[in-house]
């Protein structure tokens, strides 16, 4: 099943962004630095009893780079937008590495957009990141970040991670997908929204955002978590933690898999979120119930 770039112009900005097939709506959020392309592999599979929608988010790929707001708070308010936009009142969210931290400002800001909630190695449920992402806070990335976009560095980074992958390390998908982002920031504008997203979220110690106070709200929801057990940016023990916190909630962990177990077991992952779609019951939140559980304050 082909899968094409569409767009569309929201608050004067080009929005693109995935859809395929017809059914209740599964939205994919990707990661930083990353587009709508890192779901291409499960989109198919995915698509077969649902619609599908995958947005490059602001500043990422062949969406806008404007100067503005870059907050967990503003890409959710984005995303939502989106959604109304095309015709679609709810979906079952489901974000990547940071798009895991704005699936859950999604999930909180707009409860009754939100069918089920499915994190994929995210971001925003523990300190802990990868120490170049954490250097990528520091003063004066901005001057240093062109130098990772130098061809002979990124030439060398994909032959790492093919010959990684040629003897079955699963790291050698994450050197590739951290590669192919570094090379999007040789564009100004992309590199001047990645690091306003990151210091948004991340500083030289590490994540600055944690949504574990509020993550009691999940039980609201059916919640998935799914991560990969090597994950090398964000440690599957944010996994185990978040899990534990909400008791309803499902952790399935890929354990031959990093940080992008959707490209490095696409079958897995397709069937796995389809199974839970349906297993599960799409929430129907009310306000009594919202004002329970924040004054009972998890």
């Amino acid at each position: 099943m082909p899968v094409e770039l569409d767009e569309i112009t929201l608050h004067g900005h080009r929005v693109a962004y995935r859809r395929a097939g017809q059914g209740p709506v599964i939205l994919l959020i990707h990661g930083i630095t990353s587009t709508s392309a890192t779901w291409e592999t499960v989109i198919p599979a995915l698509a077969r009893g649902h619609t599908v929608i995958a947005p490059d988010l602001l500043g990422h790929g062949e969406s806008a780079k404007p100067r503005g707001d870059y907050s967990l708070g503003a890409y959710a308010s984005g995303v939502r937008d989106l959604l109304v936009a095309l015709g679609h009142e709810r979906a079952t969210v489901v974000g990547h590495s940071l798009g895991g931290g704005i699936a859950m400002q999604l999930a909180y800001q707009f409860p009754e957009r939100c069918e089920r909630l499915v994190l994929v190695d995210s971001g925003g449920l523990g300190q802990e990141v990868s120490p170049l992402i954490r250097a990528a806070t520091l003063p004066g990335a901005s001057e240093v970040l062109p130098l990772l976009t130098y061809e002979p560095l990124l030439t060398v980074a994909r032959k790492l991670a093919a010959a990684a992958g040629r003897i079955g390390l699963r790291l050698g998908t994450d050197m590739a997908q951290i590669a192919a982002g570094h090379a999007t920031l040789a564009d100004r504008e992309a590199r001047e929204a990645f690091v306003h997203t990151l210091r948004t979220i991340v500083d030289s110690r590490g994540q600055r955002v944690a949504a574990t106070d509020r993550l009691y709200l999940a039980s609201l929801v059916p919640f998935l978590l799914i991560w990969g057990e090597r994950d090398s940016v964000i440690p599957v023990a944010h996994a185990h933690s978040a899990h534990g916190l909400v008791p309803t909630s499902r952790l399935e962990v890929f354990a031959a898999s990093g940080h992008f177990p959707q490209i490095d077991e696409p079958e897995r992952f397709a069937r796995t979120l389809a199974n839970f779609i349906s297993e599960t019951e799409p929430a129907d939140v009310s306000w009594e119930e919202w004002r329970a559980l924040l004054r009972g304050g998890g």
